[in-house]
């Protein structure tokens, strides 16, 4: 199958989108981009304004692309909202045509639990682990995948199978977190018709869910484009980039420990949102992959 795009209209780059470091599952096999969201294998290559797709299950491709990938987002006019400084505008020069992904939440909320202080690398790893030990087997022209483990399987899982995965201390969250959606005592799929501030709140309540995973769940999976995870590399960007928006003393003490308080992650998504408006969640992934990316990570 094939979707031909009016980049002008609709800027789009597959490489930079699925390289920034929002999603865990997908790998470079030559041009192609192959990866498994839910139970569903895809593979997908862009040469220029072609995208070229192959799906393992019988859902419409073209509709999978357009959601997933968020081609209905008007990233010309996203763009006019956040370039506000040079920063932002060496972002999106550098990494035009990035988009967000649009996840499967209950897939996004586990892996930003396996993120919690880890490399990009290391979570893929712990990913892989849970969908290889956990996950349902798929067979896509020759080749064996794994579907993400459903949330009553890992409910089940005694921590001995699950500490094998490599999850560590995020152990016990991913068992208690399952075992709440598993047990319907929490619906993921509720939290997009709440506002944001709502939303979060009630993430929030999960075993593990700080400010940070809330806001990467809410950003990647859940429709919530006001929200701003801030990790350590968007503490050194805001710090670095925008600490004249802060009083001093704010800047000196955040710069001197590691992680956030609950208050002061307020006080910095409270810049964030009152600087670029409603699309901040993009102007973040902007600044936080061209972050890494000159750091050489």
């Amino acid at each position: 199958m094939e979707i031909h795009l009016d980049l002008k209209r609709t800027p789009f780059s597959l490489d930079h989108t699925l390289s920034c470091g929002q999603t865990f599952r997908w790998e470079k096999q030559g041009d192609w981009w192959v990866g498994v969201v839910g139970d569903t294998v895809t593979k997908i290559q862009q040469y220029e304004d072609v995208l070229v797709i192959e799906v393992s299950s019988k859902q419409d491709g073209e509709d999978f692309v357009w959601r997933y990938f968020r081609l209905g987002d008007d990233l010309l006019n996203v763009y006019r909202e956040i370039m506000k400084d040079r920063h932002v505008v060496e972002s999106v020069n550098r990494f035009h045509g990035l988009r967000l992904v649009r996840q499967e939440p209950w897939e996004c909320l586990i892996s930003y639990l396996c993120a919690t202080n880890k490399s990009i690398p290391a979570i893929r790893q712990m990913v892989a682990n849970l969908c290889r030990r956990f996950g349902e087997r798929i067979w896509f022209k020759g080749e064996e995948f794994f579907g993400f483990p459903k949330p009553d399987v890992l409910a089940k899982a005694n921590l001995h199978e699950l500490r094998l995965c490599g999850l560590g201390y995020r152990t016990e969250w991913i068992r208690e977190t399952s075992r709440f959606l598993g047990e319907g005592h929490f619906s993921l799929e509720a939290l997009k018709d709440m506002q944001y501030e709502t939303a979060k709140k009630e993430l929030m309540k999960l075993p593990g869910v700080g400010p940070k995973v809330a806001d990467c769940v809410l950003l990647f999976s859940l429709d919530k484009l006001e929200a701003f995870p801030i990790d350590v590399w968007m503490k050194r960007v805001v710090l670095g980039y925008y600490s004249t928006h802060f009083k001093p003393e704010f800047v000196a003490k955040v710069q001197a420990k590691k992680g956030l308080s609950t208050s002061e992650y307020t006080i910095i998504y409270a810049f964030g949102r009152a600087y670029f408006g409603d699309s901040l969640g993009y102007a973040q992934e902007y600044l936080y992959h061209n972050k890494r990316c000159a750091s050489g990570v």
